[in-house]
């Protein structure tokens, strides 16, 4: 089909590449971007692949839609193996680099194999070079932009890169775009940095891929554009972007904070990024996408005077301000910059620090074991030290840098029972005492304690009527009840995974007009491929992929017990103040009623009946499925 572009797959062990047409048959099925991933990993990564092994396979992956003319179409699709979480990493990321990179004709790049010395990538048409970068390796995810539009001559170029923190081992290091677009959570960063693969770089070509639309797509288009504008959120987040929400999910008591032991902080006001509007020199966004949510800010005085600054993001203002007790708003943004520059998962970076600063509060962790820091809640001194040294693999940083799981085991004295992961995977910032659908998405999402991965916006944005007549329980609305909290679920991550795989950003679409219904996906899917594209088909695919995933996982030696959050959310230290709860009298039953809905086993396992529907059992290994 010449609506997609081609896939080009480099060996960086051999030092050549070829090119492959898109398979027409894998676009209904699979769509594109994350879909494109799973199958292809399914079908040709071994079995037990060494996460930072040369048979690791690396893919970016443009959905269906990136870098067409449909509105917030800039998503590129990362999956791996990941060393942080050894089950099926998977990230995504916004910007211009996805939309340049389609306008290539490149659908999807595949990475495998181990350079043996560091090199970049540099893609300019049909050429194709592997170009040394010693002199690029140690610098930060920012000198490394700039050095190489400055050597190559353009400001223009699309340039992906990781820093330092990939480099020396960093279990969660993210591969970074300009300087405020992140693909961070589990650590694809580490494992491009393994293939000792510095940068990727796209020229976008003279003459670019034309996407027409087709009958009634500019109708399309702007009706969808017409319900991101008219959503009562949509000032908001253009003004302030998701930092702005901080005191929100204070106010609706689900703010992370000191590592979990409270629901809400104190100083939530003080974070909340509506105090940056003073500090906006410039507002920008991704390709095509009329939100704009991004902004460069500039300060007049502290650390950040005189230097260049990007406003964070939603999560990394939990995990590094509440999650940590950080009172100070300036310090803030300095914490989340630098992990940005060093090519770090601020949400994992932030997860193990609050980790760290509540086995000090314990006495677990003494100065004689943070080689004299004091890690009291809110020292944003110690807090850019331990970052420093998780990127230099040194102290006590070094020993975090492997993760709460893994740092946990080394660091013994009972630190496991105060480590908030599931699969190995930071939890992010929505604390799972108070809102069920996002706790139940913690625990079965398939690439660990995200929220992104989930997205269940709609369990407090919906309407009371649309949630009852949608899944026919008026419980469905009460943060605080499990009822009808896996149908709610199961809906959000087949319409996420869809996301995902058309590339479209999930702010505008599932936090703005919060449908989850499909329909204008399905629109624009059919206004610009030329298909007719059915909301069943979209939801069909999704729902085939979301269960691929598990069989990857199945494969990598996931277990019923990765379905589960920490023993530390069902004790009173960590549930808010209120007597302790047990897994079986809230948790197990949501698992379980997740399991059923999705056609699962009790053990979380796809039955065969299950993927014949899906028209995945023939192509599939027995022994990945229920026996």
């Amino acid at each position: 089909m010449s609506f997609l572009g081609r896939i080009l797959e480099i060996d960086l062990s051999a030092g050549n590449w070829s090119y492959q047409p898109y398979p027409d048959d894998l676009l209904w099925k699979y769509l594109g971007g994350r879909g494109f991933n799973v199958q292809y990993l399914y079908n040709h990564m071994p079995a037990d692949p060494d996460p930072l092994g040369p048979d690791n396979i690396l893919i970016f992956s443009c959905g269906l839609l990136t870098g067409t003319a449909a509105p917030a179409s800039a998503r590129l699709h990362i999956n791996a193996r990941s060393p942080l979480t050894g089950m099926l990493g998977s990230s995504n990321i916004g910007g211009h680099f996805g939309a340049t990179l389609r306008s290539c004709g490149i659908q999807a790049l595949i990475i495998r194999g181990t350079s043996p010395e560091p090199v970049y990538l540099w893609l300019d048409g049909d050429k194709i070079d592997i170009r040394n970068a010693r002199s690029i390796w140690g610098l930060d995810t920012w000198e490394t932009d700039d050095y190489l539009k400055n050597k190559l001559g353009s400001a223009k170029l699309e340039i992906m890169t990781i820093g330092p923190a990939g480099e020396t081992g960093t279990l969660f290091g993210c591969i970074m775009t300009d300087r405020d677009h992140a693909a961070g959570r589990t650590g694809m960063g580490t494992v491009m940095c393994s293939k000792n693969l510095k940068a990727i770089v796209v020229k976008a070509p003279k003459t670019k891929t034309l996407f027409r639309t087709g009958e009634n797509g500019h109708e399309a288009i702007k009706r969808y554009i017409w319900q991101m504008k008219n959503s009562p959120h949509y000032k908001d987040i253009k003004t302030h972007g998701g930092a702005g929400y901080v005191q929100w999910a204070d106010d609706l008591g689900i703010l992370a904070t000191r590592n979990f032991q409270e629901n809400t902080f104190e100083a939530a006001g003080q974070i909340d990024g509506k105090n940056l509007v003073k500090n906006i020199t410039r507002k920008h966004g991704c390709y095509r996408c009329p939100v704009q949510c991004k902004a460069d800010l500039a300060f007049d005085e502290g650390r950040l005077k005189g230097k260049k600054a990007v406003r964070p993001e939603f999560e990394p203002m939990l995990s590094l301000g509440s999650r940590c007790g950080l009172t100070d708003l300036d310090t803030l943004v300095y914490l989340d910059n630098l992990c940005s520059r060093l090519g770090m998962d601020s949400i994992s970076a932030g997860g193990v620090l609050a980790f760290a600063m509540d086995l000090f509060d314990r006495g677990i962790l003494t100065e004689a074991d943070t080689g004299g820091l004091d890690l009291s809640w809110g020292n944003g001194e110690a807090m850019e030290i331990l970052i420093k040294q998780m990127a230099d693999g040194e102290g006590l940083g070094g020993i975090l840098a492997q993760g709460v799981r893994r740092a946990a085991r080394i660091i013994g004295r009972g630190a496991e029972n105060h480590a908030p992961h599931v699969k190995g995977l930071e939890i992010a910032g929505y604390h799972p005492d108070n809102i069920m659908g996002t706790a139940l998405g913690y625990t079965v999402s398939n690439r660990g304690a995200d929220f992104s991965d989930v997205y269940a916006t709609l369990e407090y944005k919906w309407l009371p009527d649309e949630k009852i007549e949608e899944f026919g329980l008026p419980k469905t609305i009460d943060l605080n009840s499990i009822a009808g909290k896996a149908a709610l679920v199961r809906q959000c991550m087949i319409v996420g995974m869809v996301m995902d795989c058309l590339g479209l950003c999930k702010v505008p679409s599932l936090c703005l007009i919060c449908t989850y219904d499909l329909v204008a996906e399905a629109e624009l899917a059919s206004a610009l491929t030329g298909q007719t594209v059915a909301v069943g088909d979209l939801f069909y695919a999704g729902e085939r992929i979301l269960n691929l995933e598990r069989l990857v996982n199945r494969r990598f030696g996931s277990t019923p017990m990765d379905d589960r959050l920490p023993d530390m959310f069902f004790d009173k230290e960590y549930n808010a103040g209120k007597q302790p709860s047990k897994p079986q009298e809230w948790m197990e039953p949501m698992i379980q009623e997740f399991y059923a809905v999705m056609g699962w086993d009790q053990n979380g396992r796809p039955t065969e009946k299950k993927l014949a529907q899906l028209g995945l059992l023939p192509a599939q290994n027995r022994s990945d499925s229920a026996a």
